[in-house]
């Protein structure tokens, strides 16, 4: 069976996710307790998107994250490197526009989005801290981050009884209801590295994003972390898609 190691090579990433796509959802839903669709719903929420915006959906998988924008009127683009979970989202909604891209170099244009969010998946990108810089790039002056990222419960029983689960509890039913499991022991392993709350957000503040702040979800299980694009300074016309501001350089003579 396919399973990535915490080095996260894109190419064993990508392969982990494609062997589980088809019941990726589905298992997901038995390992969280029905957890993560009230999590989506509170992204969707904090992102605030508005019908004829544009929102880029990083690490999208099968679109599920992506369906509330769209069902909502907003132009939704669900980008992520898993080939199979692209298909396997394209087949249930053709509306959405599935993009097969690497969230360390993006295939859009400076500026394309009014705000952009990923889900679940900046820990299994080997490098966050470039993939928050390409977020950054594609969003225009003045739009909005939304990172939703399992993290590290605030108090210590708590997260004693957490990592146990993550550890013991979780491989155990994931070998009862997935179709690789292995997957879900790299899953259990990746949280348990993941930097805590304040670590990401000062990952984000240092990529560029302003205004950083974070909400803990069950206790610190998830964090949903929020930031904005600085606007464009007073008197400066705004960006359109795809352009870049130029600025000349001066130095003082010797």
């Amino acid at each position: 069976m396919n399973r990535a190691s915490l080095e996260k090579r894109p190419d064993e990433v990508a392969a982990m996710f494609d062997d589980v796509a088809p019941k990726y959802d589905v298992v997901n839903d038995v390992l969280s307790m029905g957890q993560t669709r009230r999590w989506r719903r509170i992204v969707v929420d904090a992102v605030g998107a508005e019908p004829g915006q544009r929102v880029l959906d990083l690490a999208a998988g099968t679109g599920t994250s992506s369906e509330p924008y769209a069902d909502a009127g907003v132009d939704v683009v669900a980008c992520d490197f898993s080939l199979g979970m692209l298909k396997v989202g394209k087949r249930r909604r053709p509306d959405i526009d599935f993009v097969a891209g690497d969230a360390t170099n993006l295939p859009f244009a400076d500026n394309s989005f009014d705000a952009s969010t990923i889900s679940f998946g900046l820990r299994n990108v080997n490098e966050p801290k470039k993939a928050l810089a390409e977020m950054l790039r594609v969003t225009r002056p003045g739009g909005r981050l939304v990172i939703a990222e399992f993290s590290q419960p605030t108090v210590a029983l708590w997260r004693t009884t957490y990592t146990e689960y993550l550890m013991r509890a979780l491989p155990a039913i994931a070998r009862k209801v997935s179709s690789n499991p292995d997957a879900y022991v790299y899953l259990a392993e990746s949280i348990r590295a993941w930097p805590d709350q304040d670590a990401l957000a000062a990952w984000i503040s240092d990529s560029g994003w302003n205004d950083v702040e974070y909400r803990n979800l069950n206790g610190g299980i998830v964090a949903v972390h929020r930031a904005v694009k600085a606007p464009a300074a007073p008197g400066e016309e705004p960006l359109l898609p795809g352009q870049v501001r130029l600025t000349r350089r001066t130095s003082a003579a010797g």
